[in-house]
C-alpha cells in the first residue's frame, strides 16, 4: 500500500489551510467556501488545536443555536485530533477514516504539522492504484 509521504508528494495542493482559535466561525466558515474545502485546521502557533469543519459547524453550531459571527471557532471544533504520519499506508487512513468516523486526518511529522488530507484524497488514490495494477495484469495477459 502507498505511504502517506508518497500520497502527499503527489497531491496537486498540498496547502493546509488553518484559522487560530481566535477566529470568529463565520471567519472559519468565509475561507472554507473560498477555498471550496470542507474543513480548516485550528492552529495556536505551529501547534494543532483542533480541527473544524462544516459537520461540526451544523452539529454544535447551528442546532444550538449559536451565532456564526459571535461565536469563537474553539466552541465548535473538534479538539481531540486524530493523526497520522509519514510513514503511515492509505490502509491505515482508510482505517481511521472507518473507525473514528472521520472524514480529514492532518499529517504530523515531529509534531508539527505537514499536511492535511481528506477521505477524498485516499479514495483517488486507491483508485489510482487499481487503475495502475488493472493495466500491469492487461499488458502481462495480453503479452504487449
Amino acid at each position: 500500500m502507498l505511504p502517506v509521504h508518497k500520497l502527499l508528494q503527489g497531491k496537486m495542493d498540498r496547502t493546509v489551510w488553518s484559522v487560530t482559535p481566535g477566529h470568529m466561525v463565520i471567519e472559519a466558515l468565509q475561507l472554507m467556501a473560498e477555498q471550496n474545502i470542507g474543513s480548516v485546521l485550528v492552529m495556536d502557533g505551529e501547534r494543532l488545536a483542533g480541527i473544524f469543519s462544516e459537520r461540526d459547524y451544523a452539529r454544535k453550531g447551528i442546532i444550538e443555536g449559536r451565532k456564526a459571527k459571535s461565536t469563537p471557532v474553539t466552541e465548535v471544533m473538534t479538539a481531540n485530533v486524530f493523526t497520522v504520519s509519514l510513514d503511515m499506508t492509505i490502509e491505515d487512513c482508510m482505517n481511521l477514516f472507518s473507525s473514528k468516523r472521520v472524514r480529514h486526518l492532518p499529517v504530523v511529522q515531529e509534531g508539527k504539522v505537514v499536511g492535511l488530507l481528506s477521505i477524498g484524497d485516499i479514495v483517488n488514490a486507491i483508485i489510482q492504484e487499481q487503475t495502475s495494477h488493472i493495466q500491469f495484469l492487461e499488458q502481462y495477459i495480453t503479452g504487449r
